[in-house]
């Protein structure tokens, strides 16, 4: 089973910078997409970043210019540089990857647990 694992999430001060990291661990032969999302009480799951390939990134209008996505596929990582945070930017934030175990087999999206992020002073 492919889990995926997060970290550096926190509080932190309007202005800020923090940096989320996602580990997928498992029975992995490639991973396609990677990518974040967050949510809060008001708002669904909504896209911050995503990436197929170091030159295909797609960021949320409302992070664009602040958030940076980077991925290393040999680490099986993607991580998510917020800078500039905004109390806005509060939410908890899903990672996700689209995996598969095997050279046929097709790309199955798994998610992380969550991590919070909290933005203020």
């Amino acid at each position: 089973q492919v889990q995926l694992a997060e970290s550096g999430g926190g509080l932190v001060q309007p202005g800020g910078s923090l940096r989320l990291s996602c580990t997928a661990s498992g029975p992995i032969f490639s991973v396609n997409g990677m990518g974040w999302y967050r949510q809060t009480a008001e708002i669904q799951r909504e896209l911050v970043a995503t990436t197929t390939s170091e030159e295909n990134k797609i960021y949320g209008g409302s992070v664009s210019g602040r958030f940076t996505i980077s991925r290393d596929e040999a680490k099986h990582t993607v991580w998510l540089q917020m800078n500039n945070l905004k109390p806005e930017d509060t939410a908890v934030y899903y990672c996700y990857s689209e995996v598969r175990d095997t050279r046929q087999a097709p790309y199955t999206r798994y998610w992380g647990k969550g991590i919070s992020v909290t933005v203020s002073s």
